[in-house]
């Protein structure tokens, strides 16, 4: 298309639109399999950018793509028009009625963000997908999403009320419920949208037509059924049938895919809370056969959720630190199990319901193991379950469970037959499958493990989806329950619903949308099933060399391609977890972990450059990331953007040069040691207006920052003087003095020691050079040549059993983590790694062991606030913080939901970071620090956390070490 017809386009929107190869890049993908890319990207303001583009996309025939979070799994969000993406600026919730328990939201709101609003109120909506922290209602209504919650709850039609549209000649239209007389006015009208109220009447009035739709369309009672447009649903209102409800065209639009109209408000009906009382019984099976048997039984009683996860899934969730942590109540090695959750207003009711479920599962007798969840253990049930999709991202290598025939839904009576009928299909192939999802509703994702880079493989997708389609018609079943029909599974609607009906949904199609600009080639008039793939069929691997080691995940390339489009780096800080704090403070898409592990596939494999990673898109996508490390362990996948990243860095400075900012920061620690000889003349210059001003703006440095202050410290000289006042009757230890606690925080090496000593360990102090000022630059020869220094080092004290004990968080953990791609001998990093301690993990465990105890402390009264470092977060947990920091027996301690701070190393003291890293802090951690009272004190154990306390909320922050020295008893 001619670009100065975009860029016209663009001139006259109130909001932005983009056409550069960055952003188009991050928009040819959603969680499909499909890459398609786009004209533009567009993100309106106002319902008057929408009618403006509309308009366009009609004067010059371009297809229109609404997207909210992308998180489609059949190719809904892909195209090569223009994407309208609505998630950024239509995000408001419009107006709440109490009384009729109705709301009305924009379509950027996000499900459990419209939940949060809505608990004071004692309602919430029901539907309730896996994404639901970051999936947006006008996502949800344009697949039909249902959720776990389906199966008490219904699905998103049985939920709308009205829906606001623009319609494709740029004409508002509302669709709501009407009466026979208010359709009949409908009708008379002169306008578009009457003509659509008329042709609709038209087509089903006829007898033949309905009857057609009844016969071929899927069992009624299969309540997720989205194959097509709902056309079987419009018949039974009063319209076209006696005694039957009020007309609504909302029920045709939802499951729609944005085919028709373009939705600009929904009203939405709301539940009351769910009871107060839960509790989850978790069925374990030896085989899969057992598994399925169990559900129709089980679903005898009045469960609230009944989900089922295979040995695929349950294997994957050994691999992500944060799952891990959540599969604690499984038991051996089931091939299967379900979750059965019952509610109930009273303890009572709900004991009762618990006894007459486990009588049913005792009766069939196919279950190994029974354990009964209740509370915070439940929601972490739900969340490995809600990780299903993610996980499979932990696949190594080219073979993924692929989305194609994982949406069937088949009446929860035949749901047995079925899956056995298609496990032989499976056989028939020669292959696996994943097996997971809601079985209560007959419905489960189904997933066959295929490599979408070979020709043989895409044959079989198209092969078994194929068979899997007329295996579910047989059982007259819903091919797409709750994914919505897209690119992957639009071309079997012929098959599904008969050549008739078919030609009806394109007549419909014609009737709302002439033109085919509304999200073309889905549902009617489909794209082909396996053209437009995320990769190249029988190419050529590219190549990349690195110098860290991506052997666990076959490459860089397949490192970044673990990436599937989950999306769950787009939920917003209203969220629990801290990934991603660069996404919770812009809202763009490019600083989302999916949106750099995009980016960075995509110029890895198409880039015809030597040095693949020279490209300033990457420079671009990288630039916000924080190394936070949240992606490590909250994205299912294990997306590990911060070490990809310092890879990028490196290969890019090698080609372009490293900044003399950059070079600062990187040898940071040798200046500090030059400074620290004159630590006095060092700090004067640094607090000076015109020396410390002249070296910010020479470095680049914010001037709002204040450099931190160098200092020198003889710690084996102040360790021998405490070893003489006490000695020793603990086990021996090392402590390891890191750059930072050499050089910049003396007081906390010296809070260290004399804690250690006082407890009765047998302290050996270790001197080293971590390597993170250089892995955060991206200098990763330098990096490596310290960690090869130190292996051997910290190899001697493992051996020896000595635990090498850290204070910064940042340093020691690099053992764990770094340390492991820069050599191959997996053997001696493991062994390091096990043998590395933040100094709050070690005492935890010998709070365990029963070595610690509260009579050392103070019973003085105080409360505690923490906030933890990313890479604790990520690597190792809060809870050894809050456990250690609970040794004094009155002190009150809770854990800040904060995030990441914002500072990130020497990303918060970079001139054009600055706004940003402090709209991070002030997000969670500063209104926090702010709300507490003056005499709490604030715990942060990292040196750039507590800085950033500092400089947002002028609140000094102690680390863990220097509370509980204060607090022992001397």
């Amino acid at each position: 298309m001619n670009k100065n017809l975009l860029e016209g386009l663009g001139a006259s929107l109130q909001g932005q639109l983009l056409s550069d190869e960055l952003t188009k890049a991050l928009y040819a993908t959603d969680a499909s399999v499909y890459r398609k890319i786009p004209l533009a990207v567009t993100f309106p303001e106002t319902t008057d950018d929408i009618k403006k583009i509309i308009h366009f996309a009609s004067k010059n025939g371009v297809g229109i793509i609404p997207r909210t979070a992308g998180t489609s799994l059949a190719g809904q969000c892909v195209g090569d028009g223009i994407v309208v993406d609505v998630s950024k600026n239509f995000t408001k919730i419009v107006s709440l009625d109490v009384d009729k328990k109705q709301v009305t939201v924009q379509p950027g709101v996000i499900r459990d963000e419209l939940n949060q609003y809505l608990a004071p109120h004692g309602l919430f909506f029901g539907p309730n997908t896996s994404t639901a922290n970051r999936c947006m209602i006008g996502g949800m209504v344009g697949n039909n999403s249902s959720g776990t919650t389906s199966i008490q709850y219904g699905v998103t039609r049985d939920k709308i009320i009205s829906m606001k549209t623009i319609l494709s000649d740029g004409s508002d239209a509302e669709f709501t419920s009407l009466s026979v007389d208010e359709f009949q006015k409908k009708l008379k009208g002169y306008d578009f949208e009457a003509s659509i109220y008329n042709s609709i009447y038209k087509e089903l009035s006829n007898k033949e037509i309905r009857e057609e739709i009844e016969a071929q369309f899927p069992k009624p009672e299969i309540h997720r059924r989205n194959t097509g447009y709902a056309v079987d649903e419009l018949l039974h209102n009063a319209v076209f049938s006696e005694n039957g409800a009020d007309f609504n065209m909302c029920q045709l639009l939802s499951g729609s895919e944005g085919t028709l109209a373009f939705t600009t408000e929904i009203t939405l009906q709301l539940d009351d809370l769910p009871p107060a009382y839960a509790a989850m019984v978790v069925t374990h099976y030896h085989t899969l056969e057992d598994c399925l048997l169990d559900v129709a039984p089980v679903m005898e009683h009045s469960l609230h959720l009944c989900e089922m996860m295979d040995k695929v899934i349950l294997d994957c969730t050994k691999n992500n630190r944060e799952q891990l942590k959540n599969r604690f109540f499984v038991e051996g090695d089931p091939a299967a199990l379900l979750m059965l959750e019952l509610k109930a207003n009273t303890q009572e009711d709900l004991d009762v319901q618990i006894n007459s479920l486990q009588a049913t599962v005792a009766k069939s007798g196919l279950s190994y193991a029974n354990p009964v969840l209740y509370g915070a253990d439940i929601n972490k049930a739900i969340e490995l379950r809600k990780a299903g999709l993610g996980l499979l991202g932990n696949m190594v290598g080219d073979k993924k469970a692929v989305a194609c025939i994982e949406d069937t839904a088949v009446a929860v009576e035949d749901l047995s037959a079925f899956i056995a009928e298609f496990t032989a299909i499976m056989k028939g192939y020669n292959q696996s499958a994943v097996y997971y999802a809601h079985a209560g509703a007959g419905e489960l994702h189904l997933r066959p493990i295929l490599d979408l880079k070979k020709k043989t493989d895409v044959g079989l997708f198209r092969d078994i989806t194929t068979d899997v389609a007329k295996l579910t018609k047989k059982y007259k079943g819903s091919f797409s329950g709750e994914h919505g029909d897209g690119i992957v599974r639009a071309e079997f609607i012929p098959l599904m619903i008969g050549e008739k009906n078919y030609e009806l949904l394109k007549r419909v199609k014609s009737y709302f949308d002439p033109k085919n600009i509304f999200n073309p080639g889905k549902i009617v008039d489909a794209f082909p099933m396996d053209e437009s793939l995320r990769y190249e069929i029988d190419r050529e691997e590219p190549e990349v060399e690195t110098l860290l080691d991506f052997s666990d995940s076959q490459g860089i390339l397949r490192a970044a391609e673990k990436c599937n489009g989950s999306g769950d780096c787009r939920k917003t800080e209203s969220m629990k977890g801290a990934m991603c704090p660069s996404y919770h403070a812009t809202r763009n898409e490019k600083h989302t972990t999916r949106g750099r592990a995009n980016a960075l596939r995509e110029f890895l494999t198409n880039s015809d450059k030597a040095n693949k990673f020279d490209q300033k898109e990457l420079k671009e996508v990288f630039d916000y990331c924080l190394s936070c490390k949240a992606c490590s362990s909250e994205c299912p996948s294990n997306v590990d953007i911060a070490t990809l990243k310092a890879e990028f860095l490196y290969q890019y400075q090698e080609e372009n040069g490293y900044s003399l900012r950059s070079k600062l920061f990187a040898h940071n620690t040798k200046f500090n040691k030059l400074g620290s000889k004159v630590s006095g003349l060092t700090n004067a210059m640094y607090d000076s207006s015109l020396i410390g001003g002249l070296l910010k703006k020479t470095a680049n440095v914010a001037p709002q920052r204040s450099l931190p202050k160098v200092s020198s410290f003889n710690f084996d000289k102040h360790l021998q003087l405490y070893k003489k006042q006490q000695p020793a009757k603990k086990r021996k230890v090392v402590l390891y003095i890191d750059e930072f606690s050499h050089y910049l925080d003396i007081e906390l090496g010296k809070d260290a020691i004399e804690l250690l000593v006082k407890l009765g360990y047998d302290v050996q102090l270790f001197y080293a050079e971590s390597g993170r000022t250089y892995l955060s630059k991206g200098f990763l020869k330098q990096a490596k040549k310290l960690a090869l220094e130190n292996i051997p080092k910290l190899k001697k004290f493992a051996d020896e059993q000595l635990p090498v004990i850290g204070l910064e968080p940042s340093a020691v953990l690099t053992f764990r983590d770094e340390y492991k791609r820069f050599v191959k001998d997996t053997e001696t990093t493991n062994a390091i790694a096990l043998n590395s301690y933040l100094l709050e993990e070690f005492l935890a465990q010998e709070i365990q062991k029963g070595e610690l105890t509260s009579n050392l402390f103070t019973k003085e009264a105080k409360t505690v606030k923490i906030h933890s470092h990313c890479h604790q977060k990520s690597l190792s947990n809060q809870k050894v913080t809050f456990d250690v920091l609970n040794l004094p027996e009155n002190y009150s301690v809770s854990i800040i939901s904060s995030g990441c701070c914002g500072m990130a190393g020497s990303f918060g003291y970079e001139k054009e970071h600055y706004e940003v890293s402090m709209q991070i802090g002030e997000l969670k951690l500063f209104p926090a620090v702010r709300k507490s009272p003056e005499d709490t004190i604030i715990s942060a154990n990292g040196t750039s956390c507590r800085h950033q306390i500092y400089d947002g909320t002028k609140r000094k922050a102690l680390h863990p070490v220097t509370i509980l020295k204060n607090a022992l008893i001397n």
